[in-house]
């Protein structure tokens, strides 16, 4: 096997440098390009020629990329480390902050931001060295720390390393839960029914006499956790975090939770609940993602909800089931059947609870009519568009009410009713 070492010995050692650099960069972008990789691609490389640009990207892609998602990111990674003449200019437009509602003339492609902060990730501007004597001063008072920063930002504007971070905080999260009280009872020393039965038979054991009373206590058990989770194109930057968030919660030790039970929807409804149950975060995700065909197609809010109703309500939402709907609303269906699923769904669980990214806005309201059908029936409304946001929602679960978000459901909904009435 050649070895990069000797491929330096013969003669192309700036070549072969500069293929390192970029399979560097690759795994920066979150494109898997090991070592192995980078040396076929070096062979690959020697076996063409640098004769045509066209055959030299050709056969570094095939060797440095195996999955049809990663082939955005090389292309424009490819544009921009080999010499694009353009290169300043372009990368100074890609890492600027864009402005919501503000279009640029030339939009970004997918992949090139991902590809821009690859290449400048590590780099460090030098800083001016400070006089003999010279005292500096630093202004903090509108700094972050990077943890808080980081819990803040939205998933969609996350940088690969920011979202790596972020997963890794998520498998952190717990979900606690208060155990409900069942109708059954057990002998208990600290009960407060008297068990009448267990007296009689008690004193039967001591030849008749009565010494003391026998109590019960009410049993408890633990609910099931019921996630449906939109993977439609407009909620796939977030439904990828939520789903770190379930794997964390099915696979946490002594969480509470009886079962989790794991659906997506899009065009349809997918049960990919064994799947999570991996132990591996990115294995589950990726079986879930082949198990799931619809990723990133259009929404079918209704007709996936009229699916779970019908073959799956009954099995996972007994036991006082808490249900967690994460999309956000925008259905290309039919609203009355819509509203009709989501009052059936509700009237299954004990309590259902929307996860809306939309609410990130405080200029949020109930315009789309897929919002307007699921609205009225939900018990809690929260967004899911950060980690601060699954953190607020790990507190409410905890809680048996929500009231700031039901005041803000009742505001949405006399909204609502208000603009039905012009």
């Amino acid at each position: 096997m050649v070895t990069i070492a000797e491929a330096h010995r013969a003669g192309n050692g700036r070549l072969v440098d500069n293929i390192a650099h970029f399979a560097r960069a690759l795994r920066a972008a979150g494109v898997p390009a090991g070592t192995g990789r980078v040396i076929d691609a070096i062979r690959a490389v020697e076996a063409v020629g640098l004769g045509d640009r066209g055959d030299f990207q050709a056969a570094l892609e095939a060797s440095l990329i195996s999955r049809p998602e990663h082939r955005a990111v090389f292309g424009e990674l490819f544009r921009l480390f080999w010499r694009d003449p353009r290169f300043d200019e372009h990368m100074m437009g890609l890492l600027l902050p864009t402005v919501r509602g503000m279009v640029p003339a030339a939009a970004p492609k997918s992949g090139e931001r991902r590809a821009a902060e690859a290449l400048v990730e590590g780099a460090h501007l030098p800083r001016p060295e400070p006089e003999a004597g010279e005292e500096v001063e630093f202004d903090a008072t509108l700094t972050f720390s990077a943890d808080e920063r980081l819990k803040r930002l939205d998933f969609e504007q996350m940088s690969p390393a920011e979202a790596a971070e972020a997963k890794r905080a998520i498998a952190r999260l717990a979900l606690p839960v208060e155990p409900l009280a069942s109708r059954r009872t057990r002998p208990s020393a600290r009960g407060r029914v008297p068990d009448w039965r267990g007296t009689m038979r008690a004193g039967l054991r001591s030849g008749g006499d009565v010494e003391r009373l026998v109590f019960r206590a009410r049993r408890q058990r633990w609910p099931n956790l019921v996630a449906l989770c939109d993977i439609s194109g407009s909620m796939s930057s977030y439904s990828r975090m939520l789903l770190h968030f379930l794997h964390a919660a099915a696979n946490a030790r002594g969480a509470g939770w009886a079962q989790v039970h794991a659906f997506t929807f899009g065009t349809r409804l997918t049960n990919v609940t064994r799947h999570l149950r991996q132990r591996d975060a990115d294995a589950a995700l990726a079986a879930a993602g082949r198990e799931a065909e619809d990723w990133e197609g259009g929404t079918r809010i209704g007709e996936a909800l009229h699916a779970f109703n019908r073959d799956w309500s009954r099995r996972v939402l007994g036991q006082g089931a808490v249900v967690l709907l994460i999309t956000d609303g925008l259905d290309r269906g039919e609203p009355e059947r819509l509203a009709r699923e989501m009052e059936r769904l509700q009237l299954s669980a004990r309590r259902l609870i929307w996860l809306n990214p939309l609410l990130r806005w405080d200029g949020f309201s109930a315009r789309a009519r897929g919002i307007r059908a699921i609205l009225p029936h939900v018990d809690s409304f929260r967004a899911c568009h950060s980690i601060a946001s699954l953190e607020a929602l790990s507190a409410a679960l905890s809680r048996p009410d929500d009231p700031v978000d039901m005041a803000r459901i009742r505001r949405l909904l006399d909204d609502r009713q208000a603009g039905e009435e012009k």
